[in-house]
């Protein structure tokens, strides 16, 4: 068993000793979501570290885009819940990279980038091809690819 899941299975059976009914329904989710994830294709097989890291990084972002769906709905109540759960994934996941950070790393992309001949809005691409290794699991795409735009356009 990986690293990351025993740690996960172990903080569940902890959270269930201490009748921690929020921290345990997320973790089983979020194991069941990893068992899935396992037995997923032609034949099972046991997930790396950096693959329980992406399942977990996936139900995280489920559950923010979960509460934005209950706020504009007006479940505020439900919406709670879900940045709750969202709460106890994140410290499961690496330290998210600052906006400050995403500048500087997709500036260097935007530049390699152009000294490998590409321009403009059509280097999106290229740039998020450089970007998204440096990043991977420490930012969400989405405002990478808001940063890759403003630098592009700009």
């Amino acid at each position: 068993m990986t690293t990351l899941k025993a740690k996960l299975h172990d903080d569940l059976t902890t959270a269930i000793k201490a009748r921690d009914e929020l921290r345990s329904s997320t973790l089983r989710l979020t194991l069941s979501a990893i068992a899935y994830e396992e037995t997923a294709g032609k034949s099972a097989r046991e997930l790396s570290d950096d693959e329980v890291l992406k399942v977990i990084t996936r139900e995280a972002k489920k559950r923010r885009e979960a509460a934005d769906a209950f706020d504009k709905g007006g479940r505020a109540d439900s919406a709670e819940r879900e940045r709750a759960e969202g709460e106890v994934l994140a410290g499961y996941l690496p330290k998210q990279l600052s906006d400050e950070e995403i500048a500087a790393i997709v500036g260097e992309a935007v530049a390699e980038a152009k000294a490998g001949g590409a321009e403009g809005p059509k280097a999106m691409g290229a740039v998020m091809k450089i970007v998204n290794p440096k990043v991977a699991g420490r930012a969400e795409g989405s405002r990478v690819a808001a940063e890759v735009k403003r630098l592009l356009a700009g």
